[in-house]
């Protein structure tokens, strides 16, 4: 076909590819209207979850809000119901101490007739050792003064038998206040009574010759003219049992400490009772007792006198009796009296304490750490101490 057909042909074909290219541009105006319909739906979907998810978002942090106030207001709750509860564990401590159990105490005659007539039979017997121990006083080459605490009068000391570190502060002669010190250094380190616990007793005690063994105070209580073995529970603060001492017309054991009637000691055997009578006014009287009953097994005269005795205590069944004058000197023990025999008190040796500052109101033996707890003129003192064995003296 030559040129001229084609340019003939122009004219025909013009209106068929107008009409094409109107149909091209239409469809691609429905395809955009469309894809703009989409991004538009698309948009207005977007944006309806971002406000859903920002909503959610503020309540979820709300909630966490609301449930962090609650968890503390729970905290402080229970903060005010422990202190509450603290207080009431004080309270109730405070309430037994003030309102202990009270004891039986009635004094049952033929009871008390019987065991005197138990213990006068057997009076001065030849005492059986339970334990193997056979050692005696050497010497005391060790002395340490902890402190100044209280009054001139009073006792310290620690659970003889048991295991702890308590200390435990008698002030005075005639009172009912007991300090307990966590340990050693509590009461070392501190003057004032701050880091004690207080124990306040049923009864008010007399005299320097208490004593604390295997978790029990044995305190002495004076009752008209007798005078009564207290045994007192330390963990629930009640009175275990009491018993009247089954001696006639009691005297102070000791000639400087007047106010010392009964003197409890403790020794690897058990546990003692020092104490004089006006039968024998000159000289002191012995006793073992039952730690759990308060009987008395057996009883003893010794040839230990009481004029210048200022304390006494007992190592392995030996009595030991520590001596000064009335205007303080050296103390000394001068008379020991063993009650299975072993030795003679002739052949015991003279043992001298340290020059300190006046009289010893009290001396506890300590078995388990071999060593004196002292009470001199309102200081506190600790002895240690030499042993040997008795065959050797």
């Amino acid at each position: 076909m030559g040129p001229w057909r084609c340019l003939l042909l122009l004219p025909l074909l013009a209106p068929a590819l107008r009409a094409q290219q109107q149909q091209f541009m239409e469809y691609v105006e429905r395809r955009i209207t469309l894809l703009e319909e989409r991004i538009s739906q698309w948009h207005d979907q977007s944006s309806r979850y971002s406000t859903e998810l920002r909503d959610f978002k503020n309540q979820v942090l709300g909630m966490l809000e609301a449930a962090e106030k609650e968890r503390e207001a729970m905290r402080a709750e229970a903060e005010s119901a422990a202190v509450r509860v603290e207080r009431l564990e004080r309270e109730v401590d405070y309430l037994e101490t003030q309102n202990p159990a009270p004891p039986c105490v009635e004094v049952d005659e033929t009871l008390m007739d019987k065991q005197v007539a138990t213990a006068k039979q057997r009076k001065n017997e030849k005492y059986t050792k339970l334990t193997d121990c056979s050692d005696t006083i050497a010497s005391v080459r060790a002395m340490k003064i902890l402190k100044r605490f209280g009054s001139s009068s009073g006792l310290w000391t620690k659970d003889a038998a048991g295991s702890s570190e308590k200390i435990y502060v008698f002030d005075g002669t005639a009172n009912d206040t007991v300090y307990v010190f966590p340990r050693m250094r509590e009461f070392t380190l501190f003057s004032a009574t701050r880091k004690a616990a207080r124990i306040k007793l049923p009864y008010p005690w007399v005299g320097t010759g208490h004593l604390v063994y295997d978790g029990h105070l044995y305190y002495i209580r004076q009752q008209g003219q007798s005078f009564q073995v207290i045994k007192f529970n330390l963990a629930n603060k009640t009175v275990v049992d009491s018993s009247v001492f089954p001696a006639e017309e009691q005297i102070p054991v000791f000639g400087l400490s007047p106010s010392t009637y009964i003197e409890v000691s403790a020794d690897e055997e058990g546990l003692w009772a020092i104490y004089a009578t006006k039968e024998d006014e000159k000289n002191m009287c012995l006793a073992k007792l039952d730690p759990a009953s308060l009987d008395i097994e057996q009883m003893w005269d010794t040839p230990c006198p009481r004029e210048n005795a200022e304390g006494a205590f007992v190592v392995c069944g030996a009595l030991h009796v520590v001596y000064n004058t009335r205007l303080p000197s050296r103390a000394r023990v001068q008379c020991v009296f063993d009650v299975s025999g072993t030795l003679a008190p002739e052949d015991a040796s003279l043992v001298y304490f340290p020059k300190r500052y006046g009289s010893h109101a009290s001396l506890k033996y300590s078995p388990r750490e071999r060593q004196i707890y002292a009470w001199d003129d309102g200081y506190q003192i600790i002895y240690r101490m030499e042993m040997k064995k008795k065959m050797e003296v």
